[in-house]
């Protein structure tokens, strides 16, 4: 029995040496950390399990029957955060380059399927290579086999992706199915073809950095949702993301004990400008109404002109989305409606009520905006809030004009509560472009034509330019002073705390993609 021990613990200790030390070292000379130290620090102390230790793959072409690594490249279990299930896998780099082939892609699945049967979010961590081509279509097959699994848990468990190394070609569309992305600095890049490619095609040259590092994904193309200055706060902002959000779809994110006080917020009082057309910061307003230091902002430097994000109100996870008039006044477009509506998607998939800040002008003009679609993508978020179930709930601050009004979780497409500031504006556009408009006969047989504009401006905005119309029609529920927004909206949610709201039977829907 003790041969059998001890052949044992020669086994494991082969395991646990990954590529061995050279490349180890080598691993650490770039700044990463190996595939075990970072489920390491990952996961609750001493609470990881593994699964598939000894797996290795079954090919013989190339040499690969005399270069065989127990773990076959990737490191896959199951462990807690904050007591909590998770499943995770990790690449190895260490071993041929964390290439995926078949036994490393049967590892994966037999993580994403636990997650899915068992309820528990799915972590991949990624540092690979890309496929390990001397297995052929083997390995094509075996990156297919995660991406049919990624699609069929997507909205059943969240899935998040941390790429922490290379991830090139195929292995992009793995992370690009899961709910959140992030990325670390100066050591990750995710692309579809690399820098040789595009040289050879496109005769461009560009580094690996500036093609598909964290700097241009979360910026230029905002395919990734965070940044991390390295692995360790990559970790700790997985770790963190995870405290928002529920295990499935079936349950609600943790609460965090709270005892209510005194709520009110008079800071909010002295936020909007006097002057209409004068930019402030919606940041301001949301760090004032929610819990201190529970903010968590996601595609922070994508699309600038919409804020999206978690946080806390009165200890119950929410999403926000709030137009930010500090850039491009605010103005929905392709871009910023991609992001909310995603935002807004995956919040309704995973029970997190949504609070929506208002502050929009309407749709950025432009021949580039619409020869690029901006019907079809700022129908994407209308859709997304029409569609939406939770609880949701509209504080509008000041501009509410046009179409950007309707689609901002407006009360005509399924709000429960919608609150406005006194400096709220609904109408159909601006004061002055609507006094142009209504009053252009007038104005321009007038012989002082920009004071009789000014006069019927002011008229305009005297009638329609407040939100008391509005609240007469019923679109807005309560006209509230800006101190009273934390109070109002802590007794909203609790209100709609039990709502239940289902979408007509079908198989599924058809989003204007």
């Amino acid at each position: 029995m003790q041969d059998k021990i001890e052949q044992l613990e020669i086994r494991t200790s082969d395991a646990l040496k990954g590529g061995g030390e050279k490349r180890i070292a080598s691993q650490h000379n770039k700044g990463k950390l190996t595939a075990r130290e970072r489920i390491h620090f990952l996961l609750d102390e001493g609470s990881f399990e593994e699964i598939g230790m000894f797996v290795t793959h079954r090919s013989s072409n190339f040499g690969l029957d005399k270069e065989k690594y127990p773990g076959d490249g990737v490191v896959t279990g199951y462990g807690k955060i904050d007591g909590r299930l998770v499943y995770v896998f990790s690449q190895d780099f260490t071993v041929m380059g964390g290439s995926l082939a078949e036994a490393h892609s049967e590892k994966i699945c037999r993580i994403m399927d636990l997650a899915l049967q068992n309820g528990a979010p799915l972590i991949g961590l990624n540092d690979s290579g890309g496929a390990r081509i001397q297995e052929g279509v083997v390995s094509l097959g075996a990156y297919a086999d995660i991406f049919y699994r990624n699609v069929q848990a997507s909205g059943v468990v969240p899935q998040i992706s941390a790429i922490m190394g290379p991830c090139a070609g195929g292995a992009v569309y793995s992370p690009a199915l899961t709910d959140f992305i992030m990325m670390v600095e100066n050591s990750s890049y995710m692309f579809v073809t690399g820098p040789n490619v595009v040289k050879t095609v496109t005769h461009e040259e560009v580094s690996s950095e500036e093609l598909g590092g964290a700097g241009a994904h979360s910026s230029k193309s905002g395919v990734t949702h965070f940044t991390a200055e390295n692995d360790i706060a990559c970790i700790r902002l997985i770790r963190n993301l995870v405290s928002y959000i529920p295990q499935n779809c079936e349950e609600e994110a943790r609460s965090i004990s709270y005892t209510t006080g005194n709520e009110k917020r008079p800071a909010l009082d002295n936020i909007i400008p006097a002057n209409p057309t004068q930019p402030y910061d919606m940041q301001d307003v949301i760090k004032e109404v929610i819990d201190v230091d529970s903010w968590l902002e996601v595609h922070k430097d994508y699309a600038e002109n919409i804020i999206v994000g978690f946080a806390r109100l009165a200890g119950r996870s929410i999403g926000i989305v709030a137009n930010q008039p500090a850039f491009l006044a605010g103005v929905l477009d392709i871009k910023s409606s991609n992001k909310a509506a995603r935002f807004v998607r995956f919040c309704d998939a995973f029970n997190i009520p949504l609070l929506v800040f208002e502050d929009v002008p309407g749709f950025l003009p432009g021949t580039d905006q619409e020869w690029n679609g901006i019907i079809t993508n700022g129908a994407k978020l209308l859709y997304a809030f029409s569609e939406a179930t939770v609880p949701r709930v509209t504080v509008i601050t000041r501009k509410a004009y046009g179409g950007a009004y309707d689609v901002m979780n407006s009360k005509h497409i399924g709000a429960d509560m919608n609150y406005a500031w006194p400096t709220a504006e609904i109408a159909v556009m601006g004061a002055k472009g609507a006094a142009e408009i209504i009053f252009k006969k007038e104005i321009s047989e007038s012989a002082d034509k920009d004071a009789k504009w000014k006069e019927k401006e002011a008229e305009y905005a005297r009638l329609f330019a407040n939100p008391y119309s509005a609240a007469e029609r019923g679109y807005v529920d309560e006209v509230i002073q800006p101190y009273q927004t934390r109070e109002k909206l802590i007794r909203a949610f609790e209100m709609l705390k039990n709502k239940v709201d289902k979408i007509p039977r079908k198989k599924h829907s058809n989003m204007p993609l």
